[in-house]
């Protein structure tokens, strides 16, 4: 699995583009070898036996139930499916990559129906109760359905619109944000956010792809990539913290927990809880601005000549509709993930065919977000993931923004005076806050029991609602 990142990584940052149809061969030879080895007889026996074993720790207890989990699903793919969809995957992608360089949906079409394709049946050969879609998104959130998600987007259309109705009409001064921003003096203030939240230049790295994400060989090896936009200054800021937080949770992990569950994160949700943690509750407050504003005056002069902290501040936090979601507000950043997730249920209930997607993809966003899309690029291409075959994915990046306010109130009490630290730019108590309390257990307890451990309750709504009307409200 890590050799496979690790090529996967280079893949999306630094590899030639004529190697790539070998290195989708590589790739589907080390997938098809690897699910080899997780699924022979003699790890399934080893496994059923020590299930068994009563003389085991509660973590070698938790081990072996998520291990035997993992062997039980892997089972059910044919070795042949698993090279083969790996292979289709890295086409797919290197198709996205041209489709979207050349703003030409044409050019991933094809490859998009043959991925839609194979999650059909990986759904089948995983099996469900209900719909297909619960198969893939138990891969990312374990125990989630359609059937929850669906409740908690009707949650957020009742109470969520409504206030961001009632926000928007106030108008913030935000055009000096499209001003110019050397690139290099953008990169090294990057640099310096990651240092000072705590990131481990010694175990990992930060690079440039189109799109930022974060990938962990181990504990020791995390690498972070971001971008960099010279007219629009919350490109870098916003993915640089953003995946500055999934970094931190990966070199959190316990490293003799290395290739073990205990050395896993719990749920995508939950690490989309610490990225959204760092990025706007932390990243996106007046006490961080308060202590990074005057840096950024420092390096940008005369870009931000005469643009007062308050200014910044809320220019920063306009809620306004947006066509990329991850340049999108923190609010309406929920409409882009409900369009997504309804998308992919369509295409699974087979209601919506692939050559549909630009036209349906565009009227969405006209219908919740008011934008008309100008190009493929910047609509139904604009995101890396269904070239992944990551279906059952996008849900968890709200379920994580949910989490975070909720585990941020909870740190708030436990950790005295945390405001006036993240003002000061200290964030070593948070940030080992984190660490014990979600970091180091791994795959130990479920996301739902995390979530009552730190907080006393399952994820509530309530809690992100209650921080958006508190912060935005105060805008006014």
């Amino acid at each position: 699995m890590y050799s496979s990142a690790v090529l996967q990584w280079d893949q999306e940052t630094y590899m030639p583009p004529a190697s790539a149809d070998l290195r989708g061969r590589q790739l589907a030879t080390l997938a098809g070898y690897a699910h080899e080895l997780n699924t022979s007889a003699e790890l399934g026996k080893l496994l059923q036996e020590l299930k068994n074993d009563a003389s085991l720790t509660d973590q070698q207890k938790a081990n072996i139930r998520e291990s035997l989990r993992d062997y039980d699903m892997r089972t059910k793919y044919p070795a042949q499916f698993v090279e083969d969809m790996s292979l289709a995957i890295s086409k797919a992608f290197n198709a996205w990559q041209q489709a979207k360089k050349q703003n030409d949906f044409k050019l991933f079409e094809k490859e998009l129906e043959v991925i839609v394709d194979f999650k059909l049946r990986e759904a089948e050969l995983l099996g469900y109760n209900d719909h297909p879609y619960d198969a893939l998104l138990d891969q990312y959130e374990p125990g989630a359905t359609v059937a929850q998600i669906r409740t908690l987007f009707a949650d957020v259309k009742d109470q969520l619109v409504d206030f961001v109705k009632s926000i928007t009409p106030f108008q913030v001064d935000s055009a000096f944000m499209s001003r110019h921003y050397p690139a290099q003096k953008q990169w090294d203030f990057g640099i310096q956010v990651l240092k000072d939240m705590g990131y481990d230049f010694n175990a990992g790295r930060q690079d440039k792809s189109s799109h930022p994400f974060t990938t962990s060989f181990s504990p020791h090896d995390v690498r972070v990539t971001t971008r960099i936009n010279e007219n629009d200054l919350h490109e870098m800021i916003w993915s640089t913290i953003h995946e500055g937080g999934h970094a931190l949770y990966e070199q959190g992990i316990m490293a003799e927990n290395y290739g073990l569950p205990m050395g896993e994160a719990v749920s995508l949700g939950i690490h989309e809880s610490q990225s959204r943690l760092w990025e706007n509750n932390v990243g996106r407050s007046l006490n961080y601005w308060k202590h990074y504003y005057p840096q950024l005056q420092h390096l940008f002069p005369e870009s931000l000549k005469g643009i007062e902290l308050m200014q910044f501040y809320k220019a920063m936090n306009e809620v306004k509709p947006s066509l990329i979601r991850t340049n999108a507000d923190e609010l309406t950043y929920h409409f882009h993930i409900m369009i997504r997730f309804g998308i992919e249920v369509m295409l699974l209930e087979k209601k919506v065919k692939v050559a549909e997607l630009p036209e349906l993809w565009n009227s969405l966003y006209k219908q919740y977000l008011g934008l008309d899309v100008p190009s493929a690029s910047q609509g139904v291409l604009q995101d890396v993931h269904w070239s992944h075959g990551s279906f059952g994915y996008f849900p968890t990046y709200s379920i994580g923004s949910f989490y975070a306010a909720q585990f941020f109130a909870a740190a708030q009490k436990q950790i005295p005076g945390l405001d006036n630290q993240i003002e000061s730019g200290q964030y070593a108590q948070l940030r080992e806050w984190l660490r014990n309390t979600i970091h180091v257990h791994g795959k130990h307890y479920s996301a739902d029991e995390l979530c009552r451990r730190i907080t006393g309750e399952s994820l509530n709504f309530t809690y992100f609602m209650d921080y958006a009307k508190q912060k935005y409200t105060a805008m006014k």
